[in-house]
């Protein structure tokens, strides 16, 4: 590989990272971390100690698991556990 094609992949590595960066946060936008909501496996973050992250949880409505929600419905977000909650909340 030439150094020409190195520096080509490599640009164009950044170009990809940093448009998927972009991309993410206007899909933010409008919404919010709903904690409590997600089903075991499908949500978007942090879902506690020893997990990596997004699709980790391992139980439904795990509280300290969060899923992206519209802006304005999570605490109007009805489950089994209760409602939704813009915190994590504790087991």
């Amino acid at each position: 590989m030439t150094m020409f094609d190195k520096t080509l992949t490599l640009t164009a590595t950044l170009a990809a990272a940093l448009t998927m960066a972009a991309a993410t946060a206007h899909a933010q936008e409008g919404m919010e971390k709903c904690y409590g909501v997600a089903l075991a496996g499908e949500n978007d973050c942090a879902a506690g100690p020893g997990t990596t992250c997004a699709g980790t949880s391992t139980t439904d409505y795990q509280g300290n698991a969060w899923k992206l929600v519209p802006a304005g419905t999570c605490v109007t977000m009805e489950t089994p556990n209760g409602m939704g909650s813009l915190e994590a909340i504790e087991s």
